[in-house]
């Protein structure tokens, strides 16, 4: 292997050989954006990882802390599920010990007050039934007290009409023509005898007639109240058998909304038990990141002559392009390792790339000196992108010097416009280090792709 990775490493944070080889063979123009990465966005323990194994640094340190990163991502989704049962309760909300302990009281009640409504409930078998049966008693007992009221309205009147009949007197009549000075004759008072012995007979009639309604109604009221009262305690039979007795449908539903509750019940002592896993998960992990962080510390001043070799070499670098020392700065914080380049008049496009330059030089010097080693460097075009002709000319050199000296293979590709030829050194002879020109000529292609 080109870099001596392990062949049995099981981490699941570890480097392989083509992200690493990414770093001596930047792919496409995002891969010099900056000099830790080789593709924009690239993740942070990536960055960790690899440049950390480059440098010849813990790399299994900036493992381990991507580990307990996602041990800790873990734990926070952990505290963000939510689930919302139908008894309106959120039982998979993790907000604190105290909110679920408070929620846990809650419905522990509400299970007791379902709890006693169970072992209070009687189910009669034909509930159904004897609510109908309740139900049309009412109707029948309505239908009778409405007949009655009817009855008493009119024995009320037949008993006015019965006191108020009256029979009118033969002398009535005579003294009204007596009054008006009419002498009736013989025939006509005989014949007024006729019509009150008639009147008379009607008017007996007429109070037989009421009497005998007065003593029916009577009798029929007496038969309805007795019809109502009947009725009326049936139904009230039936309604106490309701009132202490329930359907099974009720005592169905009853034992669902039991078991709904209790189930809330459990999801809660589960989220309970959770949090306080997770709560003792994030202790565990504040003493494991702490107890890594000062391992971390303590290997990188173990490894130090390492560091200040791969700082020495790029601050070397960045001094022979701009006559003043870069800065390769490498920290352990908080979060892993940290990692940052600096060199003087840093502003413009160019000097971001020599940047970028440096460190990949450096790397390729350090990696010299090691083996197995890829012993290889290639940049393409890009990276001298907004580069001055000067720094050109002087990267061109530095780059052959190293590569000559220490025995790896620097290769560059450059358009022909690029070249800065009238700023090489007088002893630095580029043509002699060309290898390959690819024109429009037939013939000028590489592996039959005509550029």
């Amino acid at each position: 292997m080109a870099f001596g990775l392990p062949i049995n490493e099981e981490r699941q944070f570890s480097p392989t050989f083509r992200s690493l080889i990414s770093y001596s063979i930047r792919p496409g123009k995002d891969a010099f954006s900056t000099p830790f990465e080789y593709f924009r966005k690239q993740p942070e323990w990536e960055k960790q990882v690899f440049n950390t194994f480059l440098l010849g640094l813990s790399w299994e340190d900036a493992s381990d802390w991507q580990g307990i990163k996602e041990q800790e991502k873990l734990l926070d989704s952990l505290k963000k599920l939510k689930k919302t049962n139908q008894t309106g309760v959120a039982t998979r909300v993790l907000g604190s010990l105290g909110e679920l302990e408070a929620a846990r009281v809650r419905v522990e009640q509400q299970l007791q007050r379902k709890r006693d409504a169970l072992g209070n409930f009687h189910v009669y078998p034909q509930y159904n039934e004897l609510q109908q049966e309740a139900d049309l008693l009412t109707a029948e007992i309505h239908d009778v007290t409405n007949e009655n009221l009817f009855n008493r309205q009119l024995l009320t009147f037949y008993q006015s009409s019965l006191e108020q009949e009256g029979e009118p007197s033969q002398n009535d009549v005579v003294r009204l023509y007596e009054s008006a000075g009419v002498e009736l004759p013989g025939l006509v008072s005989r014949r007024l005898e006729e019509v009150e012995t008639f009147h008379h007979q009607i008017i007996e009639n007429r109070r037989e007639f009421l009497a005998t309604e007065v003593q029916r109604l009577r009798r029929a009221i007496t038969e309805l109240d007795n019809i109502t009262r009947g009725k009326t305690e049936q139904r009230a039979s039936r309604l106490e058998v309701l009132q202490t007795h329930g359907a099974l449908e009720e005592y169905t539903r009853l034992q669902e909304l039991y078991l709904e509750t209790r189930s809330s019940l459990n999801d809660i002592n589960q989220r309970i038990d959770e949090l306080r896993k997770v709560e003792e998960g994030k202790s565990s992990l504040r003493i494991e990141k702490e107890l890594l962080k000062q391992r971390a510390r303590r290997d990188y001043e173990e490894r130090h002559t390492q560091a200040e070799r791969a700082i020495s070499l790029f601050n070397s670098n960045s001094q022979a392009l701009y006559d003043a020392p870069g800065t390769l700065a490498i920290n352990v914080g908080p979060n892993g390792f940290q990692f940052n380049v600096e060199i003087e008049r840093d502003r413009s496009e160019g000097i971001g790339k020599m940047k970028i330059f440096c460190y990949d030089l450096m790397l390729a010097q350090l990696w010299s000196q090691r083996n197995p080693s890829p012993n290889i460097l290639i940049h393409d075009s890009t990276i001298f992108d907004g580069v001055d002709e000067r720094q050109l000319a002087l990267a061109l050199e530095l780059a052959t010097r190293e590569s000559e000296r220490l025995g790896f293979q620097y290769i560059c590709t450059l358009n022909s416009d690029m070249i800065p030829s009238t700023e090489f050194s007088p002893e630095f002879n580029f043509d002699s280090f060309v290898r390959l020109k690819l024109t429009d000529d037939e013939g000028g292609n590489l592996l039959g792709v005509s550029f």
